[in-house]
């Protein structure tokens, strides 16, 4: 296959989920229900405490992200510091909303996501395809910025398809540059692994209550679903940590 045809169908399959979304939906709503998780229990006076003492692996593999690119800064892209920088923001807005679940709150989680997903995003486009600093830089800002975006669409129009298109494109695009594209930095079998942890941290979230229940009410799904979302950063984490040091 050529690398013009690799192109088109990597940037087909980035930008359809966004069209579909659009050509054969409606706005997607935040239900209220989405609030309401397995493991409610309070311990040491903390809401909710394992959904919100589970968010301390983001601050455990961002931090250790963010101190392997200030040893390495020279080999990094940018978008990889802004990358570790959005996960270990994730843990103090994950906490805050798992405290008090509302739609408020759930603003302060969601936009350090996007942060993370937009720098993820770039950072793997840059070196799958050779961009220069420049132009990466200016793909961060747009990228970032079409983000936080995003969240305030769903507040202002109550409609998460922009949203949720932001949160599944760094998803697809580890899967298709694992796939599609052969770079010495961007090894296959850990994208793939970031990819396959990251869709099991969505199973487990998305089976909460029976995960809760399975487990003898010790573990949650949405728990678990931290935990398993931190295994795929740390895939990508050991991915750049590998490249760099062979």
């Amino acid at each position: 296959m050529t690398h013009k045809a690799k192109l088109c169908i990597f940037w087909t399959i980035i930008f359809l989920p966004l069209i579909l979304l659009h050509v054969l939906t409606g706005p997607i709503v935040q239900k209220q229900a989405y609030h309401i998780f397995a493991d409610a229990r309070t311990m040491m006076g903390i809401n909710n405490f394992m959904d919100v003492m589970s968010n301390v692996f983001f601050i455990i593999i961002g931090f250790a992200g963010l101190s392997f690119y200030n040893r390495n800064k020279s080999q990094l892209t940018i978008s990889w510091k802004v990358f570790f920088m959005g996960v270990i923001l994730i843990a103090p807005g994950s906490a805050f909303y798992h405290y008090n679940p509302n739609d408020f709150t759930l603003v302060w989680d969601r936009l350090p996501m996007t942060i993370g997903f937009s720098g993820l995003f770039t950072a793997v486009v840059t070196e799958a395809f050779s961009i220069g600093r420049r132009q990466e830089r200016a793909t961060l800002v747009s990228i970032v910025a079409l983000g936080i975006y995003s969240v305030i669409h769903w507040q202002v129009f109550n409609d998460l398809r922009l949203y949720y298109w932001i949160q599944l494109t760094p998803i697809l695009t580890l899967l298709c540059i694992g796939l599609l594209f052969n770079k010495n930095s961007l090894k296959v079998s850990y994208l793939l692994g970031a990819f396959g942890f990251y869709m099991l941290a969505k199973i487990f979230e998305t089976f909460d209550k029976q995960i809760f229940g399975a487990l003898q009410e010790i573990l949650s799904g949405h728990s678990l679903k931290h935990a398993l979302a931190a295994v795929a950063i740390y895939c990508l984490y050991l991915m750049k940590k590998k490249t760099i040091q062979s």
